[in-house]
Parts: structure tokens; sequence; C-alpha cells
């Protein structure tokens, strides 16, 4: 198999929530596979650090900050990727929100607004912005996550937000396809980030989660990276609408 198939070279990749975690990776990753990557979260000084980093190593790297639950924000995103004539060829939808820890019946609608705004408004708001640039067709991978197939404990509203996302992945994916335009998703299982740290540092909830995943131990942000540098690369030029478990048999 040939190395070109994951070649990168001469595209432009957005990533959202890519200061730190599992979008800080896919982030290193792509601009080590050729990709001009487009750094993007809330605060501008955490993504120009991985913008750097990235520069420093010898990757093309750019950072425009964003939140990607305000819809006003997105247009400035996309109007500065405009201003400076770059066209994203291939989108990452990464950032994600989850307030709120507990029972839903307990949840004030406050966290269920924020929780919705970032993980289904704003991925289908970006996504549709981003297609709308892509000219010459291009790729775009959501994240969603296990939960979205298997709702967990005290994060019912996130789940079924995933769950959103991944019938999101599918009906973009049919939608798209005659523009030239892939659609697919990644579900991460549980992910050593400090997004997650509700659950990897609570030794009660991870002695419950552990004996469910058959590998035994938790994801590192590296290894979720691989599977959406495939999704993006020509590798998967006939792969759209597909949702890919990362979740150490989790799902199995």
């Amino acid at each position: 198999m040939s190395a070109a198939l994951f070649d990168l070279s001469g595209k432009t990749a957005l990533i959202t929530g890519a200061s730190r975690g599992i979008g800080e990776s896919i982030a290193r990753l792509l601009a080590a596979f050729g990709a001009r990557v487009i750094v993007s979260s809330r605060k501008l000084d955490a993504c120009e650090a991985v913008a750097a980093s990235i520069r420093e190593a010898g990757g093309q790297a750019l950072a425009i900050a964003a939140h990607i639950g305000e819809p006003t924000a997105i247009d400035a995103l996309f109007a500065e990727l405009d201003k400076q004539g770059l066209s994203p060829e291939l989108l990452v939808n990464n950032a994600a929100a989850n307030p709120y820890f507990g029972p839903m019946l307990d949840m004030g609608l406050d966290a269920y607004h924020k929780t919705v705004d970032v993980n289904i408004r704003g991925y289908w708001y970006a996504t549709q912005q981003a297609a709308k640039r892509m000219k010459q067709g291009g790729a775009i991978v959501n994240i969603a996550s296990v939960n979205g197939v298997r709702p967990a404990f005290g994060q019912g509203v996130y789940s079924f937000s995933k769950a959103a996302i991944i019938s999101m992945t599918q009906a973009w994916a049919k939608e798209l396809a005659q523009h030239g335009i892939r659609v697919n998703a990644v579900l991460p299982g549980l992910t050593d980030t400090k997004f997650a740290s509700a659950i990897t540092q609570t030794p009660a909830i991870l002695k419950m989660i552990m004996p469910l995943i058959p590998q035994g131990r938790m994801a590192q942000p590296e290894e979720i990276a691989p599977a959406v540098l495939y999704l993006l690369s020509p590798a998967a030029a006939y792969v759209t609408g597909t949702v890919l478990p990362v979740d150490g048999g989790y799902l199995a």
C-alpha cells in the first residue's frame, strides 16, 4: 500500500476544539501528513500554542479562535478564512460540550442549551459553511461518541446529542455525495482527556466502566486521531456515511 494514500499535502484542514485532547492530536497528525491545519477553539492563546508547536515541528498551522456554540462566531471564523484566501477541503467537527453530569430530571435549561448548541447546531452549521466552500470536493469527519449508540449513566443529554451527530453524519453524507464531499463519523470510547476527567478521575465510575471495555483500559488521544486521518485521506475515497468506533471493543 502506497503512503500516498494518506498524503494530505496541499489540503487545508479546519479542526474545531483543537487546543487540547483529541482535537490537538488530530491537528498534529494531519499536519504531519502534509495538511495545512487551522487550529480552532474558544481561546486564541491556547490555539496559538498548538499552532506554534506544529510550525516548530515543520508543519503548517494557523490559529483562529471560535466558539462553535455561537453561530456568529462560526460566521466570523469562515469570514476570516475567506479573507485569508483559505478554503478548507477538510473539516473535523470535534469541539464538544458536556457541562452537566447527573440525572436529566435535575438538569437545568442553561446546561441543556449549551450541550445541544455546541454538539448539534454547531456541527450542523460548521458543516454547512465548510461544504459551501468545498468547490472541488472534500471530506468531513464528525467526532461523535460511543454514548451516541449506548447512552451513558449521568450523561443523558450529551448521549443523545451524540446520537444526533451520527444521524446528521449520515444525512450530510447522502446530500453532499453529489458534490464530491464525503462525511463520516468517529466514535471514541473512554479517552484520557481533560474533557472526560469527571469520569477518568472518579475511581467509582472507572470501576464500573472498565469491565465493559474488552481491552481493559481507556484510550489516549493519539489513538483516536489515526481513524480521522484515514477517513479524511484518499485511502477512504469510497467511504462515506460510515460510523467508526474507536473504543477498545466497548460496542462489540
